[in-house]
């Protein structure tokens, strides 16, 4: 490509020196002109690379800005609002609620063995009591599942709109951003799943605690029905002074 160019620009200096010998007589160097053609078609050259390499740059930044804008779209408040509405519902849980303490205080008494120094009212009311958590526990299970319900249209929105903005990502950090939502999504999912378990497993565990309490109740019930009684015995009474 460069020596072409020479070989032209030799060519045209001749034969303007050619037609102006006439006039004046011309000194012309060749090796200092080729050496003047060839230092500026280098120059010509870096100048080039520099500006394709000023390109390069100008792209990987514009790449760079691309990745690192935000997403537009997020979904943590509705996330953060569906987690506290199933909490809540969880947290009016009847009578024994999901607390370590109070199990343990409820099969200390409601629920502890019948023994004969209990008096039949009391038996009654513990009877009564835990009758009472059973169908508490089970309106609760009904409460969390209906909750849980409701959250699957929210669900299938939110899951449209993350999948909707991952796919028209323009960035590494908008699609980074989409499938971390995607990925909350999934795990309040799996939340409502624990709580809806818990729920049924609390009201099947009331129903089974009940069961048992009562065939221990119905013993000593059983016991004090067959159990002797003293009778009658005849005293002296004094009537009239």
């Amino acid at each position: 490509m460069i020596r072409p160019l020479i070989s032209r620009l030799v060519f045209s200096t001749l034969v303007l020196s050619s037609s102006t010998a006439k006039a004046q007589w011309v000194v012309f160097d060749p090796n200092n002109f080729s050496q003047n053609i060839l230092t500026a078609a280098r120059s010509l050259e870096q100048i080039n690379n520099q500006v394709t390499s000023l390109q390069h740059e100008s792209q990987m930044l514009t790449n760079e800005a691309r990745n690192l804008t935000s997403l537009p779209y997020s979904s943590l408040q509705q996330l953060q609002s569906s987690i506290q509405s199933t909490q809540q519902l969880i947290g009016q849980a009847q009578n024994i609620a999901y607390s370590v303490q109070q199990v343990d205080n409820a099969f200390q008494t409601t629920y502890s063995p019948a023994v004969a120094s209990q008096s039949d009212q009391m038996l009654i009311a513990n009877a009564r009591q835990r009758w009472q958590n059973a169908v508490g526990a089970l309106q609760d299970a009904m409460r969390v599942q209906a909750g849980v319900v409701g959250n699957i249209d929210v669900n299938a929105q939110e899951m449209s709109a993350l999948v909707d903005s991952s796919q028209s990502a323009v960035g590494a950090l908008q699609a980074t951003q989409a499938g971390n939502q995607i990925l909350a999504l999934q795990s309040r999912q799996l939340s409502d799943l624990t709580a809806t378990l818990a729920a049924q497993g609390r009201a099947q565990s009331l129903q089974l605690a009940q069961q048992a309490a009562a065939q221990d109740q119905a013993k000593e019930q059983m016991r004090r029905f067959i159990t002797p009684s003293v009778g009658y015995q005849a005293t002296s009474v004094r009537m009239f002074q």
